[in-house]
């Protein structure tokens, strides 16, 4: 988004009086976009919790209309007059007040909520790649029309970490938030970790125990893990960052012996996302977000974290480290962040006012990867002669690259190399990389690997 297009988002939503309140009794019309396991759970907790929900909101709420694909299949508990297959009439009809959009996807959806807030409706959605495709135009649209835009479950389902940049951070400078955002990825990783298992193994085990989709590409290869590095860094910076602005890499390339060899030097693998501000040698400040396996060392909190959870690690130069952890997918956790945005959204309408909107005024400029601060494990087969490291070292000097460690293991007839650099830009260990596998003292270099570590926030580029 550009300086204009901020200043004139900020402006309107400054200039917009509150949302008018609602007459006393009138209920909150509700319009539920969806009935996938997310919107059927919606439905019934609020079904459940009716009458504590009246009390937390102030008044009364209403289901006014359940938008599915096909009319004719059963629905369970939802009366038939409800459902209906004509969203776009749905959302933007006068008795509703408030869209829920669990539906997925990003073009559809798109267009449903842009309708539903240009007619004046408050949204509430759950769809991390629809927020971190179109959050500036979504967010202009709330702010011309003076409603609400809630997305606490698109990241980390049930964990709060959405409300936690938005308000409880609101008046601190974040340096980093870093995280696993995908219970797949990270399900696949632990069990790998502790059993010895290949890829391959643990990839079909979470297939057949319902954590991964039938086509899991999204999980693995680290789609849905940017889609939410892209929301979590536009709150954390006060900046717009998109989808295509995240660096993006899988899981699928990590292999058993990865996972021992990081055993050895006492980490962990996991799929982290990567949401940094850090200031280039002129003093220029940049942010970046990125997602990739990444080597963390057993202490940090975040090697920790097992199984299908998901927990985020922030940063900040007052309240200092914070971390949040919890179950951050499936249906229970996922509703309560929805129902919990459906208070919050509804308690506006009923009393007047609006929460706090999105701010993009910092407009940092986003880093290209290369320009990005970060550090190398090297595994490589090396010739087992005298001379080699200091010949390998070269390439590393050369491009002013310094090595933390070097650990060397005697193998049949050749050598095992493993660096472990200083924090460098991206681009310069890259290329030093390519470097090495010209030389014809290296036989193979087996894997490439970054580290997690404090240095890199703190680094110039």
């Amino acid at each position: 988004m550009s300086t204009h297009e901020n200043t004139a988002s900020a402006s309107t939503g400054a200039a917009a009086a509150a949302q008018k309140a609602k007459a006393p009794g009138d209920p909150v019309g509700i319009a539920i976009l969806g009935h996938g396991t997310v919107g059927r759970e919606v439905l019934r907790l609020m079904e459940q919790h009716r009458d504590a929900l009246e009390h937390r909101i102030g008044g009364p709420i209403e289901v006014r209309g359940v938008a599915v694909s096909d009319k004719e299949k059963h629905r369970g508990a939802v009366p038939e007059e409800l459902l209906t297959d004509d969203a776009m009439t749905l959302v933007q009809r006068e008795d509703i007040d408030l869209v829920v959009e669990v539906i997925g996807g990003i073009d559809y959806p798109r267009r449903l909520l842009l309708a539903a807030l240009n007619a004046g409706k408050s949204v509430v959605t759950a769809n991390k790649a629809l927020v971190a495709a179109h959050a500036d135009e979504l967010a202009a649209a709330a702010d011309a029309a003076n409603v609400d835009l809630y997305f606490e479950a698109a990241v980390a389902a049930a964990i709060p970490v959405v409300g936690m940049l938005r308000r409880s951070l609101a008046g601190d400078q974040i340096e980093s938030v870093s995280g696993i955002v995908n219970g797949t990825t990270n399900f696949i990783l632990d069990a790998m970790d502790s059993t010895g298992a290949s890829y391959d193994d643990m990839l079909k085990e979470a297939m057949d125990l319902g954590y991964a989709e039938a086509d899991p590409t999204a999980d693995v290869e680290g789609h849905d893990a940017a889609s939410k590095a892209a929301i979590l860094a536009s709150l954390a910076f006060h900046t717009r960052v998109n989808y295509d602005d995240v660096h993006c890499e899988g899981i699928s390339s990590i292999t058993a012996e990865d996972i021992a060899a990081a055993k050895l030097a006492g980490q962990t693998i996991k799929l982290l996302a990567i949401c940094e501000r850090f200031r280039d040698e002129d003093g220029k400040e940049y942010v970046s977000a990125r997602v990739h396996p990444t080597l963390i060392s057993r202490e940090h909190p975040l090697a920790s974290v097992d199984k299908s959870y998901n927990a985020v690690f922030v940063e900040a130069e007052a309240a200092g480290r914070l971390m949040f952890y919890g179950n951050g997918a499936g249906g229970d956790p996922t509703a309560s962040a929805v129902l919990g945005d459906i208070v919050g959204a509804a308690r506006n309408k009923v009393h007047g006012g609006r929460a706090p909107g999105e701010n993009t005024y910092a407009n940092l400029p986003v880093a290209d990867f290369g320009r990005v601060p970060t550090r190398y494990h090297i595994d490589m087969e090396v010739v087992d002669r005298v001379g080699v490291l200091a010949e390998l070292s070269t390439f590393f000097a050369q491009r002013g690259i310094s090595l933390k460690t070097v650990r060397q293991e005697e193998l049949n007839g050749h050598a095992r190399l493993i660096l472990v650099t200083h924090t460098a830009r991206e681009e310069d260990l890259a290329s030093c990389v390519e470097d090495l596998k010209t030389s014809e003292s290296v036989r193979a270099v087996k894997s490439v690997l970054r580290l997690y570590s404090e240095e890199n926030s703190q680094a110039e580029s």
